[in-house]
């Protein structure tokens, strides 16, 4: 859950990676780091506690460093180890000729590190990423005394793989030797890496958000693979890609799908805000082409191969973590109800530990803005080990979990920056509700159904300009109630998943604490929480169960609670039991969380604003978590 940015080539490197570290903060920002190799083949390491700014600051402050060709930089979200200038990357080995950094989990570096401790070696951390470090500086010094390498070999290579075969647990690393000034070795099982492949240099990253503004042409290394990068003058330029086993793999190059502009803040205060507020255009990108509202039908490209299975399948499984597993929820909705087969809404880092039964006409849906998530990537696994049809839902094409399904369908939502996901959440409702159509048209939904839900569907960009007019409303209730320190959120049927996506969302940017879930639930143990004043967000659309909010809701009343309605726009009856009421238009219920959920993503956003959070970089969080 770090970011990593290496360079090699004819730049000066320092701007490069900080610029980079930039783009990267969201993967994490508890602390900061880089090294670059000179000239003169001297190592100099650069390192700080807090945001990029505080490098920066560092950096400005100290001697200059000279210019420098290849180097590498971390931002870390910390799993071994407190935030502190010791722990924070890169890392570097005893002679302080090999720095590296470093994206996953070494399981057994215990171990590792107590040979290395018997060995002599001291460390100056409690990461796992320093116990690598040395272990590839003392291999590298082994393979020097073996000296059976043919001339022109990479040792830092050879100490690499070699290390590398003793590690378990998961790594995306980056590592340049000062004895090899011209030569970056990365490698990557479980976390993901980009290289970036530019004139005469290479640019390696854990996403395209460091890349693109230097290329658009890259390759995604694969689990067990590395590479051996050179660039400089007076030597031909080189790009190698193996196995950790040293077999040769050859590179398959990818043209980078989004633009550079769209990783750009714009004219916004925040990226959440600008992503929230680039939904209908997300949306309109994710339905072009797919569902066609003329001729009344869904069609689904990547999952064409695989139609005639889908029409067979005997169950479903969605899957996926936090907002993802939201969406999961509101899909376990839309399959019963307009595809009429059986399924179910799993946490993935659950899925695997738990035996799952996985029978003959089982799909798996990963669910994953990333496309790089852990647990899920993990579940999606288990699933295929067990026989299931194995489908994705992502927004990063070329990711991970996108390249190990069988299909799967693109949210082409944009980049999304903003660690609290808005548009990638409201992308995969679209996309979970095509898939329940396709299936369900092809199974038994006649044309008249079909046709309301993907005219409803088709609706939902303009509908979302209507609702996102609402922001200045939802602010002037945020600041009412943005003191109180607990909140609870609560729907009925499609809402319920709502509900806990509107809790999340006020929890993880603005710190208050929050719970989503069923309204019918409040009475069975609940209700003990409400106090007079207590702020109480009900989605109360019209649909099959409004009467039975509005009960939950005079309930909520009778105790002091203030209630806070996302209705139907046109009913005069909600006023009369809220205290405040945020309008959407009318739609059907299967679409209902589509426009919904947007007011629950303005009133996290103009909370965390009023108590002074940092939206995009919420504390403790990172954007794509890659460990489990």
């Amino acid at each position: 859950m770090c970011g990593i940015i290496a360079y090699v080539g004819q730049k000066n490197v320092q701007p490069l990676l900080i610029e980079g570290l930039k783009r990267l903060e969201y993967r994490g920002y508890d602390s900061s780091g880089l090294a670059v190799i000179d000239a003169r083949r001297q190592m100099h390491l650069r390192r700080a506690v807090g945001r990029i700014s505080v490098l920066e600051d560092r950096l400005a402050e100290g001697s200059p460093l000279p210019e420098a060709n290849i180097g590498l930089a971390h931002t870390r979200w910390a799993t071994h180890g407190p935030p502190t200038e010791a722990n924070a990357h890169p890392h570097v080995d005893a002679a302080g000729r090999i720095a590296l950094v470093h994206n996953g989990i070494i399981e057994n570096y215990v171990a590792i590190k107590q040979l290395l401790v018997e060995k002599g070696y001291t460390f100056k951390s409690q990461t796992d990423t320093e116990v690598l470090a040395q272990l590839i500086g003392d291999l590298c010094i082994q393979i020097k005394e073996q000296n059976h390498l043919p001339p022109g070999a990479s040792i830092l290579q050879r100490a690499v793989q070699a290390a590398l075969n003793e590690v378990e647990g998961t790594y995306g690393i980056a590592v340049v030797s000062s004895d090899e000034p011209q030569t970056l070795v990365v490698a990557r099982k479980g976390s993901p890496l980009i290289i970036g492949v530019g004139d005469d240099e290479y640019v390696v990253a854990s996403d395209a958000s460091a890349i693109i503004e230097h290329t658009t042409q890259v390759v995604h290394l694969n689990d067990h693979e590395m590479a051996v990068l050179r660039a400089g003058p007076g030597r031909e330029t080189s790009f190698r890609t193996m196995t950790i086993g040293d077999i040769t793999v050859s590179p398959v190059v990818q043209q980078l799908e989004n633009k550079l502009e769209e990783y750009e803040l714009g004219d916004y205060e925040h990226y959440m805000l600008k992503e929230i507020f680039e939904q209908p255009n997300a949306l309109r990108n994710c339905l072009r082409g797919r569902a066609e509202q003329r001729e009344g039908r869904i069609v689904l490209g990547g999952l064409a191969d695989h139609a005639r299975d889908l029409v067979k399948a005997r169950r479903f499984i969605l899957t996926g973590q936090g907002t993802a597993w939201h969406a999961a929820l509101v899909g376990d909705y839309l399959m019963e109800d307009l595809a009429k087969v059986v399924t179910e809404a799993t946490y993935a880092s659950e899925f695997r530990y738990r035996n799952p039964i996985v029978e003959e006409g089982t799909v798996v849906v990963a669910i994953s803005q990333s496309g790089e998530t852990a647990d899920t990537l993990a579940a999606l696994r288990e699933a295929k080990e067990r026989g299931a049809m194995a489908l994705g839902l992502i927004n990063v094409v070329g990711s991970t979990i996108a390249r190990e399904t069988d299909a799967g369908i693109y949210l082409h939502a944009g980049p999304e920056i903003g660690v609290a996901s808005t548009k990638a959440f409201t992308c995969q409702l679209a996309a979970l509700t095509m898939l329940s159509v396709y299936v369900g048209r092809k199974k038994f939904m006649g044309q008249g159904q079909t046709q309301e839900v993907i005219d409803a569907l088709c609706a939902v960009p303009d509908q979302l300009d209507v609702v996102l007019k609402t922001s200045e409303q939802v602010r002037d209730i945020a600041a009412k109630f943005v003191d109180r320190e607990n909140w609870l959120f609560l729907g009925r049927g499609y809402h319920y998943p709502v509900a806990l996506e509107g809790a999340l969302k006020l929890k993880e940017i603005s710190y208050i604490h929050a719970e989503g879930m069923p309204a019918a639930e409040i009475k069975h143990g609940p209700i003990a929480l409400i106090n007079d004043g207590m702020p109480v967000v009900f989605i109360a659309t019209q649909g099959l169960q409004y009467d039975k909010v509005i009960s939950n809701i005079e309930v909520v009343r009778a105790r002091g609670g203030k209630i806070i309605a996302v209705a139907t726009e046109g009913d005069t009856n909600i006023g009369r039991y809220s205290d405040d009421v945020i309008y959407i238009p009318h739609t059907i219920e299967p679409i209902q969380p589509l426009l919904s959920v947007v007011p629950l993503q303005l009133m996290a956003y103009h909370a965390a604003v009023l108590r002074g959070c940092n939206v995009d970089k919420p504390r403790n969080l990172a954007k794509s978590v890659t460990v489990e």
